[in-house]
């Protein structure tokens, strides 16, 4: 189905992948590791083999969410995760990347949208990745992995979202670049724009039933002004 515009009413955005350069971040560091071995590789570049192993990751890892959510330990992991985080990533004083042209697109759609974070990553690293962009403040509302009982591709989140924002679910648009962002969207009766600067892939996010498909995430600007 084509993107009905006239019903967007919040905006709703993923973070890996969507807002935040993971990805890319992921692929650096695997690549990193394997430069020691780097005369395995044709050219001694790593690179190409870093991306697939990263991108592979994707449907065992949207799996994993599922999983633990019906175990009921999300919470746990998610509380590892921040853990692991403090440990690792929280040491550097800039450890995230954001995509290009992302907060002048926030700047410019906070004009005209309420939006919302709507993640299933850990509060510690979500705040820390809002913070180091300074986004925090163009946000109505964040919802993390421990925020509602259930997270991504449960619908829970998004409804959440949707009333703290004050609109309809059925009025937000999710934006996120994995097919558990869609599913939550389409779960809770809203639209989704799927994003390819991150994770997932075009044919994957179709067939969940994203309804509009992006390059890049900074191109919503030209799809909904």
């Amino acid at each position: 189905m084509p993107l009905d515009l006239s019903r967007i009413k919040a905006l709703c955005f993923d973070v890996d992948g969507t807002l935040s350069d993971t990805d890319d971040q992921f692929v650096e560091n695997l690549a990193g590791g394997l430069a020691r071995v780097g005369f395995l590789f044709p050219e001694r570049d790593p690179r190409p083999l870093a991306r697939r192993v990263v991108m592979a990751t994707e449907r065992p890892g949207n799996a994993l969410y599922g999983l633990v959510d019906k175990l009921g330990i999300d919470d746990e992991i998610s509380a590892l995760g921040d853990w692991c985080y403090r440990l690792g990533l929280g040491k550097s004083p800039q450890p995230f990347r954001l995509i290009p042209r992302v907060k002048e697109m926030l700047v410019a759609l906070g004009k005209d949208y309420p939006m919302a974070v709507v993640s299933a990553r850990g509060g510690k690293s979500t705040g820390r990745f809002l913070d180091q962009f300074q986004l925090s403040e163009l946000f109505q509302c964040v919802a993390t992995a421990q925020t509602c009982e259930h997270t991504k591709p449960y619908p829970d989140p998004i409804l959440w979202a949707a009333e703290q924002m004050g609109v309809a679910p059925e009025d937000c648009l999710m934006i996120g670049d994995t097919t558990v962002d869609i599913k939550a969207a389409r779960s809770a009766g809203a639209q989704s724009v799927g994003v390819l600067c991150g994770f997932g892939e075009k044919d994957e996010l179709l067939e969940a039933g994203a309804d509009l498909i992006l390059e890049e995430t900074s191109q919503l600007v030209g799809v909904l002004e």
